[in-house]
């Protein structure tokens, strides 16, 4: 089979690509609305930071799974990386619907950061193998469409699903689903596309074409020699960071004020629904107007989501899904733009090393973001978590603005 670029020649496999996609999104979903529930109301877990731990540890595991996802798919295939991120992931929901201590929820976790540091991973370098250079924003935002459209669809679904049947085991029956059904997909009907990425770097005629870099010359480059890689990196931490922290702190903020469970459901599924769906829109302005201008603003706007929560001027569940809008809107904005960045920059022979380091750094931010909600809400309160959050968020993008050149072609 004659091997080309484009998302025209190659919509099949693409399209198969977003359907798994949806399945890997659907797994985190399944612990937007209830788990910090679990550790409060079934363990009595009284401190917000050992509640948070599972935050910590999905985020910290995913982070470096992402970090060696990009070599193993160029040592061994994108596919067989992708096999390996659902067998990993096919214990999950049953430790999270039956695990008798915190403790399997942690472990429950750890399985799932490294689920989808390689699942999620080998989705996105796939997509851009198979697109080529010049459809990268759009297929940025049809992959984070579909896998966050999935959290937070399975977000609210759980949140019914608790509401009527109770925390647990229900709420979790659909994971076993998803990874039933990504599995079967993965193994049967995907097929490999590092040819693709090897058919782009022949036609990239440049004099680094023939540099092949080993991990820790990515790693710099990545993390802070690239003055535009490392802007983009700070910023997918920082905005991670507001989604580890809404992860942990907006259920038990929101129902403490009053708001039901599934309302609370509600809130939970429409910030990670507007970032998904967003994007179908945001990618491919990304390939329009630039990366910079959208992952500036959209850093702008996500700290006016925290301020629309955290003033507390609207009603607890109006304030929720206000805030929720606007962060949702803002991440769609940033998301796809930062991946597309990192690709613009990058070599094909390097790239997915590349993403690989990037979503190290932006994963890690789960982790940094449930530490420091944990510490400021045993201190100062749950809202205050949602303060400090914001002012970050704002000051991540002002460092974008001064510092990151626009990087498409």
């Amino acid at each position: 089979m004659e091997i080309k670029l484009g998302l025209k020649e190659n919509w099949k496999q693409f399209s198969l690509l977003v359907l798994i996609n949806m399945f890997v999104g659907g797994m985190v979903g399944l612990e937007r609305t209830v788990v910090p529930l679990v550790g409060t109301e079934e363990f009595k877990i009284g401190s917000d930071l050992l509640i948070f731990s599972f935050i910590i540890a999905f985020g910290v595991v995913k982070a470096f799974t992402n970090l060696v996802s990009g070599v193993l798919a160029d040592r061994y295939t994108r596919k067989r990386i992708l096999i390996f991120g659902w067998l990993a992931g096919l214990p999950v929901p049953f430790l999270l619907a039956w695990g008798p201590t915190w403790n399997w929820i942690i472990a429950a976790n750890i399985l799932l950061g490294i689920s989808q540091g390689l699942a999620w991973s080998m989705t996105v370098n796939m997509k851009i193998d198979l697109v080529g250079p010049r459809k990268r924003g759009l297929a940025m935002g049809l992959n984070e469409a579909a896998g966050y459209g999935a959290v937070g669809l399975t977000a609210l679904l759980t949140g019914y699903l608790a509401s009527r049947y109770g925390l647990r085991p229900q709420p979790f029956y659909i994971g076993i689903l998803y990874t039933v059904a990504g599995l079967v997909l993965s193994v049967f009907v995907v097929r490999d596309t590092r040819k693709h990425a090897q058919l782009e770097s022949a036609l990239h005629q440049t004099v680094s074409s023939v540099h092949k870099p080993d991990l820790l010359w990515v790693f710099k480059e990545t993390s802070f020699r690239n003055k535009n890689l490392f802007a983009v990196s700070q910023a997918g931490l920082i905005n991670n960071l507001n989604d580890g922290m809404s992860w942990g702190v907006f259920p038990l903020l929101f129902l403490s004020a009053g708001v039901s469970l599934q309302g609370v459901g509600w809130i939970k599924a429409v910030y990670p629904v507007v970032w998904g769906v967003g994007q179908i829109i945001t990618g491919p302005l990304a390939d329009r107007i630039g990366r910079k201008p959208l992952i500036v603003w959209g850093m702008i706007i996500q700290a006016l989501g925290h301020v629309v929560i955290g003033v507390e001027m609207l009603p607890p569940f109006a304030s929720g899904i206000s805030g929720s809008i606007l962060l949702g809107a803002g991440t769609a904005m940033v998301y796809p733009s930062l991946l597309a960045a990192v690709s613009d920059v990058a070599h094909p022979s390097w790239r997915a090393s590349s993403l690989g380091v990037y979503r190290f750094w932006r994963d890690i931010g789960y982790a940094v973001g449930a530490v420091m909600s944990g510490v400021v809400a045993n201190m100062l309160g749950l809202i205050w978590a949602v303060h400090v959050a914001g002012a970050i968020t704002f000051l991540s993008g002002i460092f974008v603005w001064v510092r990151m050149k626009e990087t498409v072609r």
